[in-house]
């Protein structure tokens, strides 16, 4: 039984949920909206470039977790889900996730995209094991700071490391599709990487490595 691992925005979504949250937040009124979109269309514009500073980052993007109860922040995840993720399930990486399930590999989601997004994202996959950064939460309620390693390039690497531990597993086999140029710490580490709708620095990794390329976008 092989580990297949899925980068979760822009490779299973067509879209980025992270940078959609922030969409929706200021579309709600819950955030400064032309303050907070400006800054959230920079954060996406530097991680696509490979130049984010992810703490500098989550200190933006999980402060609204920590303004509001958790209760009211899983219903406006309902609304999220509804308007913003929904439309942008891909058909053809459902089939994907069931090929390899069918073939009875271990799913993974691994994500920069941090767990109180994510989470339900993974659920309506089907897959169980999701490693993305993790929110502190104290008293049931979030901090706006992390907890432990962001899985963001080199993190991803580590935090897998520490699952594959966990649960006595291995990379023998292993796959890892991803569509980003961030990603090709954990692409160097499995068996069979796959760059999928790739940006233009991972299409030419892929190419000069002969890793397969292929479109989840119908």
């Amino acid at each position: 039984m092989s580990l297949a691992i899925f980068d979760l925005d822009n490779t299973l979504l067509n879209g980025d949920s992270d940078h959609l949250w922030g969409v929706f937040l200021a579309e709600k009124g819950v955030v400064d909206g032309a303050w907070y979109e400006a800054e959230n269309d920079r954060f996406y514009q530097e991680y696509k470039e490979g130049r984010l500073d992810i703490f500098e980052f989550l200190q933006f993007s999980l402060k609204p977790l920590s303004q509001h109860p958790l209760e009211q922040l899983q219903l406006w995840h309902n609304e999220f889900m509804q308007q913003k993720i929904e439309p942008i399930l891909l058909p053809a990486a459902h089939a994907l996730v069931d090929r390899h399930r069918e073939a009875g590999d271990t799913l993974m989601i691994i994500t920069a995209t941090n767990a109180f997004v994510t989470a339900p994202i993974a659920a309506a996959f089907g897959i169980e094991h999701l490693i993305a950064t993790d929110p502190e939460m104290v008293n049931g309620h979030y901090t706006g700071n992390v907890s432990g390693t962001p899985s963001f390039r080199e993190g991803k690497v580590s935090r897998l490391n520490n699952w594959l531990e966990a649960h006595q597993q291995n990379l023998s086999g292993s796959s890892f599709y991803s569509d980003s140029h961030n990603d090709l710490p954990l692409l160097e580490q499995v068996d069979n990487p796959v760059a999928v709708d790739p940006d233009e620095s991972l299409t030419q990794t892929a190419r000069e490595r002969g890793w397969p390329i292929i479109t989840l976008r119908e």
